[in-house]
C-alpha cells in the first residue's frame, strides 16, 4: 500500500511558477500527478517510474517536470509558465503494479492523494 499527501497549491497569475509536492510512505513501480478540473474529467499529466524514465501529457509538455527525491521520499511537480486552463485539483497517485509501465491513464493507478488546489488568475 502506498500512501500520498499533497501541498504546495495556491494561487498564481498566468505566466507564473508554482511547485507542488507529494509525500509518500510505501513502495510503487511508478508515480505521476493528475489534475481535475471542474467539469471535466481527471486526466493524467507526469509520470516517473522507478527507472526514472518520464511521460508528460502534450498540454504540459515543456511547461511542467516531474521529479523525484527518494531520501526525502518526496513526488515534485514544477510548474512554469502556467495557464488559466491550469486551474484544476491535482492529485498525486501512485501505481505497485507493472514495473516499468508509464501510462497516463487515471484507471491505471489504485493509490490516490487527496488533491490540492491550484488556481492561475489571469
Amino acid at each position: 500500500q502506498v500512501r500520498l499527501v499533497e501541498s504546495g497549491g495556491g494561487s498564481v497569475e498566468a505566466g507564473g511558477s508554482l511547485r507542488l509536492s507529494c509525500s509518500y510512505a510505501g513502495v510503487a513501480q511508478r508515480m505521476g500527478w493528475f489534475r481535475q478540473a471542474p467539469g471535466k474529467e481527471r486526466e493524467g499529466l507526469a509520470i516517473i517510474n522507478t527507472n526514472d524514465q518520464v511521460n508528460y501529457a502534450d498540454s504540459v509538455k515543456g511547461r511542467f517536470t516531474i521529479a523525484k527525491d527518494n531520501a526525502k521520499r518526496t513526488l515534485y511537480l514544477q510548474m512554469n509558465d502556467v495557464l488559466p486552463e491550469d486551474t484544476a485539483i491535482y492529485y498525486c497517485a501512485a501505481d505497485d503494479r507493472r514495473p516499468g509501465a508509464l501510462g497516463l491513464g487515471v484507471d491505471l493507478y489504485s493509490y490516490w492523494g487527496q488533491g490540492t488546489q491550484v488556481t492561475v488568475s489571469s
